[in-house]
């Protein structure tokens, strides 16, 4: 255990790449779920996805519908917003569901105990926490478990201001928009690497000072 950590009130994590070994399956659900529009849009979508990890579906939808499909060379009618969210959910529902678990999280929030955990994340806040009760993960977070529609910055900005999140924080996260958040938001930050799909992120990590670590595991050990 890391003595560092001791000295911290509050434990903010991502889900995604964090608690749950789920990005890859969440890259090929944007993938799979928009390939009635072809598969021109379906890999632009996957690459803004992969580019803008820790944002919400909602978002990447929206750009897909906005953005992605007019410039597309042929017009091409598909699932409407609302349809590609519902489609969405389906496929990714089941991998949440199955995917690995991070280890040493039990370990890890028994050595930091009188500490609070909350999720912070960009994934569907109701799926979220039904996928944390199917699988008798919300019993480690005791400070909540919050996600989209509300994004990131705005969960902890509220979260903090009513007293949930206290000072020292930690946010643990595996992407960009994860560090950009924690650090508006005045919160400690660190890197997991072992599931991100951000490709560059030792690089990264060395131009920003970041600490990086593989896992959860790497933490409690």
């Amino acid at each position: 255990m890391k003595k560092y950590l001791l000295g911290y009130q509050t434990f903010v994590f991502d889900c995604d790449g964090v608690i749950l070994n789920s990005n890859k399956i969440k890259t090929e659900a944007f993938y799979q779920s928009v390939l009635a529009y072809g598969e021109l849009a379906a890999q632009a979508l996957v690459e803004y996805h992969v580019a803008n990890g820790g944002v919400s579906r909602y978002k990447k939808f929206a750009y897909l519908l906005d953005e992605i499909v007019p410039t597309l060379p042929d017009e091409v009618f598909g699932p409407s917003l609302e349809e590609l969210l519902e489609k969405y959910a389906k496929i990714v529902l089941d991998g949440l569901l199955s995917c690995e678990v991070a280890e040493g999280l039990g370990k890890l929030r028994s050595k930091t105990s009188n500490a609070k955990w909350l999720i912070v994340s960009g994934g569907d806040q109701a799926e979220l926490r039904h996928v944390f009760n199917e699988r008798g993960l919300d019993k480690y977070f005791d400070g909540g478990i919050f996600g989209s529609p509300d994004n990131k910055s705005q969960i902890l900005e509220r979260e903090i201001n009513n007293g949930n999140i206290q000072q020292s924080a930690l946010f643990l996260g595996d992407s960009k928009y994860d560090y950009q958040v924690a650090n508006i938001a005045g919160l400690d930050f660190i890197f997991l690497s072992d599931w991100t799909e951000v490709k560059d992120y030792r690089d990264w990590c060395k131009i920003f000072d970041i600490t990086s670590l593989a896992s959860l595991n790497k933490l409690s050990s």
